[in-house]
């Protein structure tokens, strides 16, 4: 067996092994390996496709990593409409449902439901073909959503092809899948530290983090978001048939589709008001939001008998948990001065217990929301803990004012240093327009020093602080001209602790490029893509020399963050600080040039081209992957900017447009041709 066969076979091992502990992961909630070793299974595969990418394939698992950016959603038709649940807010409503349950059926038998954990998320519903991941749409209005097929293709718990176990019931042929994708709490909580610290406004909870995820244009910038999802239902199912929904939960799992694992079968009204105070009590540890339990009657054959209202089916009700709530007064609203320099209200409340943590401040997040829920300072107020972790304000006691309440008003200057506070157009926050400003000074020198960044040991907190308010550091490059003479006129340090500061600053002068991208606080630009431009780029001049074209051209950069990182090049100051770390002897390390890349065929690069109708040689998938390898941008639909349309068999209104803007066409034969 050659050498080259060889590698070919290994890759497609790791992709099927890949595939099969995501498979025991996601779906049957039994893994078989650790994250380390599973970690290590996608490196080896992800350097042997980097390696050789004339095995590339758009359906290995290392291709989550986001598709070409869409300019608007498409709208997804519901096969069969996906309705609202009626809710029950405490057990006298529970009761009543059951007894209604009862009434339509005029059965004697014990009624057996299925009861799941309400995960508050975003709806959305997956088509499968033959087992074939096809599309997928948010819930919209139950009818028509949107269609987000390539966000939902990059989460990782959704598989792309269904699992068929020989012992489970056959894939159908077709088949509509209804899930929630969720964010859990620590991945949240995460992701709001990397967006404050890149100077993005934090997002308010995680039901609103995935859905802001899932409806992102650049499935790129939702690649790298945390997301997960619980599958609960079936819409359209051509091929198997089903007596009760815990068959079809059954099935779901065993086809690689996740379900939550404390679904239970609740046989009566007692058991099922049983599993409800038993997840309530469990709810504080979980690691997602559940904001009550979703009751279906178990019988298919009975669903179809109850029926469904205008907007509800008969058959299903979500009864829902009383909120963590706690009423306290508002002492004062503040505004926290950002790195970016984004002024954040916090409302100080009056101490209060609320489970089990006294809740001293709560975020207020913009103006806009301070308006809309009409909060003054000292109002008493409803708080409560979003997704019971973080604090939040949920409503004023308007009866309850007596006149003394203010309202709160943005200041027009810094509370930091005096610069002025303007709101941008297109923008929900308000900003410090001084980039001198001691805040914004301390913010960014925190993430320059930050762990993911250069992780300088030792730079803390409230070191940085004495730093920037005596003056003896205005920007991170201030950093490598400190002496130990400089940090012992400071409280708390001695000739040790001075030294060990002193090197661990001087140890950092030759970062891993990915991390120096990271540290220089390009908007948009995490670690992930920080990572993904280090790879593709290989020295900081490279990337620093790019074109818009070429950005847009990587995996993962979709037009917005290639704007973000053009205009933060060719601002002024940003060109003189990082020339002062390069005067100050910071060169971040350079990576050899990949000669794959060097040699790629040129035709491609940087052209927009839009693919319509059916291709003989390839999958759709598999020609834009080959396409955005060769450099070019692989657009949703024709404009005066596209280049060249690809026409296959069947093509659609795209190539009538193409003529009607005189864009070049070009048929699947000479198309080939071109392909490096």
């Amino acid at each position: 067996m050659s050498s080259r066969e060889a590698i070919r076979q290994r890759i497609e091992e790791l992709r099927e092994r890949i595939r099969y502990h995501d498979y025991r992961y996601y779906a049957l909630d039994d893994p078989e390996i650790s994250d380390a070793e599973y970690d290590q299974l996608f490196r080896e595969l992800k350097e042997l496709e980097k390696a050789h990418p004339e095995f590339a394939s758009p359906d290995s698992p290392t291709a989550r990593i986001g598709f070409p950016p869409l300019e608007a959603f498409e709208t997804f038709e519901h096969p069969l409409p996906m309705l609202s649940l009626e809710n029950a807010m405490d057990e006298g409503e529970m009761v009543e449902f059951h007894q209604r349950v009862l009434k339509l059926l005029g059965t004697s038998e014990p009624v057996v439901y299925t009861a799941e954990p309400k995960i508050d998320g975003l709806a959305v519903e997956i088509l499968y073909e033959n087992g074939r991941l096809v599309r997928a749409g948010t819930r919209g209005d139950g009818y028509r959503g949107e269609d987000v097929t390539p966000n939902v293709k990059t989460i990782r718990a959704i598989p792309w092809t269904l699992y068929a176990p020989p012992d489970g019931p056959p894939i159908p042929s077709a088949m509509t899948v209804r899930c929630e994708v969720y964010m859990n709490r620590r991945d949240f909580h995460a992701l709001n530290r990397r967006r404050e610290a890149d100077g993005e406004p934090a997002f308010a909870n995680p039901r609103n983090a995935a859905a802001g995820s899932l409806r992102q244009l650049d499935s790129s910038i939702t690649a790298q978001r945390p997301l997960k999802a619980f599958c609960y239902g079936i819409g359209v199912l051509e091929g198997p048939v089903f007596e009760t929904q815990w068959e079809i939960l059954g099935a779901l799992k065993l086809w690689g589709l996740p379900v939550n694992p404390l679904s239970r079968l609740c046989e009566g009204l007692e058991a099922a008001l049983g599993y409800y105070r038993e997840l309530e009590a469990r709810r504080p540890e979980l690691p997602y939001e559940v904001d009550g339990v979703v009751y279906k009657v178990n019988r298919l054959d009975w669903q179809r008998k109850l029926g469904e209202k205008t907007r509800s089916p008969r058959w299903a009700i979500a009864f829902k948990f009383r909120a963590h709530q706690a009423v306290t007064r508002v002492r004062d609203i503040q505004v926290q001065v950002g790195r970016t320099g984004v002024l954040t209200p916090v409302a100080h409340l009056e101490p209060v217990s609320l489970a089990g943590v006294v809740i001293r401040r709560a975020t207020l997040h913009n103006m806009d929301e301070i308006e809309r829920k009409d909060i003054r300072i000292g109002d008493e107020v409803v708080v409560q803990r979003a997704g019971d972790v973080i604090p939040e304000v949920v409503r004023p006691i308007v009866e309850k004012r007596d006149g003394s309440e203010r309202p709160f008003e943005m200041p027009t200057r810094c509370p930091a240093c005096g610069g002025s506070v303007v709101r941008l157009s297109g923008e929900a926050f308000h900003r410090c327009m001084n980039r001198n400003c001691p805040a914004q000074i301390e913010g960014a020198i925190r993430h320059f020093a930050g762990r993911e960044a250069m992780n300088i040991e030792g730079l803390g907190k409230q070191i940085i602080h004495l730093l920037v308010e005596r003056g003896m550091v205005t920007t991170p490059a201030d950093l490598y001209r400190l002496t130990e003479a400089d940090l012992l006129k400071l409280p708390g340090f001695a000739e040790k602790s001075a030294r060990n500061l002193i090197q661990a600053i001087q140890k950092t002068r030759h970062p891993e490029l990915a991390s120096f991208l990271y540290a220089l606080g390009i908007p948009l630009v995490g670690t992930y893509l920080a990572t993904v431009l280090a790879d593709r780029f290989k020295s900081f001049q490279a990337l620093r020399s790019a074109r818009y074209e070429d950005l847009t051209a990587v995996e993962g950069i979709g037009d917005k963050v290639a704007d973000s990182i053009r205009r933060y090049f060719e601002n002024e100051d940003n060109v003189r600080f990082i020339q002062a770390l390069f005067d100050a002897g910071v060169r971040p390390k350079e990576s050899a040039v990949d000669a794959s890349l060097q040699a790629m065929d040129d035709f491609w690069k940087g052209k927009t081209v839009v693919l319509t109708g059916s291709l003989s040689s390839m999958t759709r998938d598999e020609a834009t992957e080959r396409l955005r390898k060769a450099g070019a941008h692989v657009a949703s639909s024709v404009s005066g900017k596209t280049d060249v349309v690809v026409v296959g068999e069947n093509p659609g209104s795209k190539l009538q447009k193409a003529k009607a803007l005189g864009v070049a066409v070009m048929d699947e034969e000479t198309f080939l041709k071109h392909l490096p």
